[in-house]
């Protein structure tokens, strides 16, 4: 595998909906307890948006795409409604400047095998002078996410409830956990990284 990790581009838009599509946790069905799944559907509109005010990050494997991390700023909660509790609960946080990760997803043929962390890497090396910390929530009933979160380097800051779910609100301070992120995968936009 050679992974290619780098900022999206417009045209990147779709192939991240149709991976999203592929692992939201009805398409899961009983493989999301133990393969992870994620919870929100964007369309396209919105994925523009969000790209517009700050690009997400894909890592690409050939022509496949492998996985990707979606960049939503605090300026874009209004896009995403679903969202909005979770941005009610980070407002009464004592955060360091930070965007949110909007979502993660790793293609199912790609897990186990690093890219999870590529995208981390780098959206530290992308936003990391604009912002000192990375934050994201995490239904609690998804436990391989959790545990890929902390092992990059994220903490739990909080937890709470909402209509739809349990929640894990969690933080990666880009300065205090360099973490496997960083470590393992020094990856830039437009950097190749091949791994085995």
């Amino acid at each position: 595998m050679t992974l290619i990790v780098r900022a999206a581009l417009p045209e990147d838009l779709i192939r991240i909906l149709r991976l999203q599509r592929s692992n939201l946790e009805e398409a899961a069905g009983a493989a999301a307890a133990t393969e992870g799944f994620v919870t929100v559907r964007h369309d396209e509109e919105t994925l523009r948006r969000m790209h517009e005010l700050a690009p997400s990050v894909v890592a690409e494997d050939g022509a496949a795409l492998a996985g990707y991390a979606l960049t939503m700023l605090p300026a874009a909660k209004e896009l995403v409604p679903v969202l909005r509790p979770m941005f009610d609960e980070l407002s009464k946080l004592a955060l360091p400047p930070f965007y949110v990760m909007g979502q993660i997803c790793v293609a199912r043929e790609y897990r186990k095998t690093g890219v999870f962390d590529a995208p981390y890497a780098a959206h530290r090396n992308l936003y990391g002078s604009r912002f000192e910390a990375v934050v994201t929530e995490i239904a609690v009933r998804n436990v391989r996410s959790l545990r890929a979160h902390a092992r990059v380097g994220f903490v739990e800051v909080h937890r709470y409830r909402d209509a739809t779910d349990d929640w894990s609100v969690v933080a990666w301070e880009f300065a205090r956990h360099k973490g496997p992120a960083g470590a393992s995968l020094g990856v830039d936009e437009g950097v190749r990284k091949g791994t085995t």
